[in-house]
């Protein structure tokens, strides 16, 4: 099979990016220009979609190795820089994980690009808007197309560079040029650990490879043998080198992925555009710490199994931490952005409670399988019926025009096709049978109780906190006491086919995988775990739910809704208006994030700033400033001193000349 044109998955948005970038002018010359950017722009996010669909339907299709797997391909690979037997390439590889990746980042930014046409309407920079979509889809997909780890890090700053330009799009306002600021600087921070570990890594393992498996890459159709670096070499490593490294490269994943206690630019990145929330936090920008680890998985699994611990540890706390403050929210792009954070933290204990097989090998037996197969499932499920549930939050925002839960209420008669494609996306993201997310988390509540009946029961808690946070978000949006006096002088509704198609579309995603992975699993269909569902060694796994687990995940949702829908779905809420009475202190905590952005603001201008900065800062132009004034001033005098030796007089040149030279002979003499 040819994958040539894989490489113009990379080149198209690149292109539109140029083409539609680079003439601002046209933005203030034609009133045309504006859609025509855009439609360029969506344009070649069709042709990117089309040609990922097909490479993945060729990929998953074709004919595997020998032992079943799936062979990882690599149409182009280029030796940029060459520094001996170390260097840095560019390329396209295609596997499992990323194939999945392709066909998510395409159909989620396409969407994106479509619904923007209507929600982005008439705004002022609309050209720039498109410009910097094209930008970050590009960004995206060379870091999942990336042959090795240098790569994936060049593509890794794009991202984080047009997800800055990206947030802060409404740039005359305060709070936007703030929030770009920050995930900019946060997430900036963590990749400095992402870079150390990457130059350790390549210091001690001469190599940027993914993996030290030893096993053959196909070159394009001449399937020419590339191996990996000799394993041995990195075996003889020993001790905590590579789990070193692999940690420290976990660190810029949990700043990309919002984990804690870097989760905190994610909010506040909410005061870009609604379309961004649902590109950034949905399918891109947040998984890309998820991708990283799943990526370098086989060298996780075999010299660092334990630092997987880690993985576990801050995942599952940031499942319940975000989970417990999306419980507070009013701002229901703010609560979303917190599901995502709880969601992402699922993905990482996914992963992180992987472990090789009893026998000390690392070869995954099925249990660990299960949890890397249910991470990346979840990936894929979550990022369409989330990318729904912020495009559904941008219609009800350009609705109402206001993101507070108390303008709202009672909008299932003015919106009703928000209304559903909300509800399905809220059954999905709770866990309900034959919707994508109860597949997708079943299988990683299994994973966890493999790992260990407390993480299990944590995070079946999490599930339960899920549930009830979005039923609360759904009541409170579309059912409760409707605002009568704003809709007074401005009734709501969903506009245009533009923004209504992208949440039908996802929608139907979500249902309809959901019914094939539900029924497959029940009956033990082996067609039923497609491309998506892959272990890590490439070969495909079979869902098989755990009967009890399903049912007791499920039993557990449903009283969670059921709790969810006692409190909020009513016109009063005296029960919701009692436990804030009762628990005002731990309301506001967790409506104020539990004080997290004050801790950073104390630690950073009161410590670091007063006891670091200013120091350093006295320092610098006390000391170093001061021996550079004192030795600019010592060559001033030094010149003036010696002034009059320069006087213009040749007998006073004559006489030192003389004096020199009598000076130098009696010397020579005296040797």
């Amino acid at each position: 099979m040819n994958y040539s044109l894989s490489i113009l998955i990379l080149l198209l948005p690149l292109a539109s990016f140029l083409i539609i970038g680079l003439p601002e002018f046209l933005n203030k010359k034609y009133a045309w220009a504006p859609k025509v950017a855009g439609g360029i722009g969506t344009l070649s996010l069709a042709l990117v979609t089309l040609l990922s669909y097909w490479t993945a339907i060729s990929y998953f299709g074709g004919d595997r190795l020998a032992d079943g797997t799936f062979a990882t391909l690599v149409p182009y690979n280029y030796t940029w820089l060459p520094l001996g037997n170390l260097h840095f390439d560019l390329g396209v590889l295609l596997d499992p994980i990323s194939v999945m990746m392709l066909v998510v980042i395409s159909t989620v930014s396409l969407m994106v690009h479509i619904y923007s046409f209507g929600y982005m309407h008439g705004e002022k920079g609309f050209q720039r808007y498109y410009a910097f979509l094209s930008l970050f889809t590009m960004s995206m997909l060379g870091l999942v197309l990336a042959t090795n780890i240098f790569q994936m890090y060049m593509f890794w700053e794009l991202v984080g560079v047009s997800s800055y330009l990206l947030i802060g799009f409404y740039y005359p306002l305060h709070a936007a040029v703030h929030a770009s600021k920050k995930a900019f600087i946060v997430t900036r921070f963590a990749d400095m650990f992402f870079l150390i570990g990457i130059l350790i890594f390549g210091y001690y393992t001469q190599s940027f490879n993914f993996s030290f498996t030893g096993t053959e890459i196909v070159l394009g159709e001449g399937m020419q043998a590339l191996t990996t670096c000799d394993a041995s070499r990195a075996a003889a490593m020993g001790g905590m080198i590579l789990p070193t490294a692999l940690v420290l490269m976990f660190i810029g994943g949990a700043g990309k992925s919002a984990m804690f206690p870097l989760h905190i630019w994610l909010p506040d990145a909410m005061e870009g555009p609604t379309p961004v929330s649902a590109l950034i936090h949905a399918a891109t920008m947040v998984v890309a710490g998820v991708f990283q680890i799943a990526r370098m998985f086989p060298i996780w699994i075999e010299y660092a199994p334990n630092a997987l611990s880690i993985v576990v540890v801050v995942g599952a706390f940031t499942a319940f931490y975000a989970a417990a403050v999306a419980c507070a929210q009013s701002d229901i792009k703010r609560g979303l952005a917190f599901s995502t954070i709880s969601q992402i933290a699922f993905m990482m204990v996914a992963l992180g409670v992987c472990l090789p097989n009893h026998h000390g090998d690392a070869v995954l037996d099925n249990h660990a399988q299960l949890g890397y197969m249910a991470g990346m499932f979840h990936l894929f499920t979550h990022a369409m019926f989330k990318a729904c549930l912020f495009l559904c939050a941008g219609v009800i925002i350009h609705a109402v025009h206001t993101n507070e839960m108390s303008a709202m209420g009672g909008l299932r008669k003015y919106m009703p096709v928000t209304n559903w494609t909300f509800f399905i996306s809220c059954l999905a993201i709770s866990g309900i049978p034959f919707f994508s997310g109860f597949s997708s988390k079943d299988e990683i509540i299994t994973a966890c109780f493999e790992y260990s009946p407390i993480c299990g029961w944590w995070m079946t808690g999490v599930a339960a906190m899920t549930a009830f946070y979005m039923f609360r978000l759904y009541y409170g949006i579309f059912w409760g006491t409707e605002n009568v006096e704003l809709h007074k002088h401005h009734t709501p509704g969903e506009h245009s086919w533009a923004m209504k198609f992208p949440l039908i579309f996802l929608t139907v995603i979500t249902v309809g995988v959901g019914i094939v992975t539900t029924l497959g699993g029940f009956l033990g269909w082996d067609w039923a775990s497609f491309g998506s569902l892959v272990s890590a060694s490439g070969e495909q796994y079979t869902i098989h739910f755990n009967l009890s687990i399903a049912l007791t995940s499920t039993i557990v949702a449903c009283l969670s809704i059921g709790l969810a829908t006692y409190i909020f779905k009513g016109d009063s809420q005296p029960v919701a208006d009692r436990m804030y009475a009762a628990f005002p202190r731990l309301h506001k905590w967790a409506k104020n994030r539990f004080y997290m952005d004050e801790v950073y603001q104390f630690v950073t201008h009161k410590i670091l700033f007063r006891w670091v900065s200013r120091p350093v800062q006295w320092i610098d132009e006390t000391i170093i400033n001061g021996l550079i004034d004192f030795s600019a001033w010592g060559a001033n005098e030094g010149g003036e001193s010696i002034r009059s030796w320069q006087s213009g007089d040749v007998r006073h040149y004559a006489v030192w000349f003389i004096s020199g030279a009598v000076a130098l002979t009696l010397i020579l003499l005296a040797i």
